[in-house]
């Protein structure tokens, strides 16, 4: 049986790029840079978070606990700034002479970004949520920072953002369908994790003034429960995303 790759030069480039990247595990590399780099934090984490710092005003808080949330923050400032400026500046300023197969490409590459928004997502609710739960019950406080705060809301929470609004910036810069348009769906998956930085500030003001211990019914923590239901929208960017790489198949092999 004779393949595209026989009748369309361009194809076959584009054709061996795409396989190439499913062969070098394109995406298991993502899911296993991001798990491996989080294992690291919760390790820290098991060793420490239970003996040390149990107080933010204990002078081992300070010790143990503060420069992790100093490197945190300006480990994701300088992530944030170098991928957005990095899809910026490299973004396609002719999507109009942009080929199916090269379309096509960039969407299994969209789907790559996709990926890392949703594995930051798994390990900062059930893994990264949960452990703060854990947390909290076992110490029955809670205070302006704490360790297992510092890990989620300060590392896992920019991580969402930071894979979401790269996910929308690859899609707005280099694919025609979501160039020419806002697709609300991408915007409401991506705006529900921005608005829990806001909450965060209203969640640590709550505990300082009114909850010293760890109530999860509390009004400030409604916010958590509704904007992580914007994630939903996840599935309309799916749909039209597979609906256009459909046309995109069907465009190559009728041209091949």
């Amino acid at each position: 049986m004779s393949s595209i790759t026989d009748f369309h030069p361009r194809a076959e480039a584009t054709d061996t790029a795409a396989a190439g990247i499913v062969s070098r595990g394109f995406f298991l590399k993502i899911v296993a840079g991001i798990t491996i780099f989080y294992a690291l934090t919760r390790l820290y984490l098991h060793e420490y978070a239970y003996t040390v710092g149990l107080d933010y005003f204990e002078p081992e808080f300070a010790a143990y606990w503060m420069p992790m949330l100093y490197a945190q923050l300006a480990l994701v400032s300088v992530g944030m700034v170098g991928t957005f400026g990095w899809l910026w500046l490299t973004r396609d300023r002719h999507l109009e002479a942009l080929t199916a197969e090269v379309e096509l490409q960039r969407y299994f590459r969209l789907i790559g970004w996709l990926i890392a928004y949703t594995c930051t997502i798994l390990i900062t609710g059930p893994i990264a949520g949960e452990s703060d739960a854990a947390w909290h019950q076992v110490v029955i406080r809670d205070t302006d920072f704490t360790p297992t705060h510092i890990a989620l809301f300060y590392l896992c929470v920019p991580a969402v953002i930071m894979t979401g609004v790269g996910s929308l910036l690859y899609a707005r810069t280099r694919l025609p369908l979501f160039s020419e348009r806002f697709l609300l769906p991408f915007c409401v998956a991506i705006a529900g994790p921005i608005l829990i930085m806001p909450n965060v500030g209203f969640n640590e003001w709550g505990h300082t003034f009114f909850y010293a211990e760890e109530l999860f019914s509390a009004p400030v923590h409604w916010g958590f429960a509704l904007l992580g239901l914007a994630l939903l929208a996840l599935g309309g960017i799916v749909i039209h995303a597979m609906g256009r790489m459909k046309e995109l198949i069907d465009q190559v092999s009728a041209n091949a």
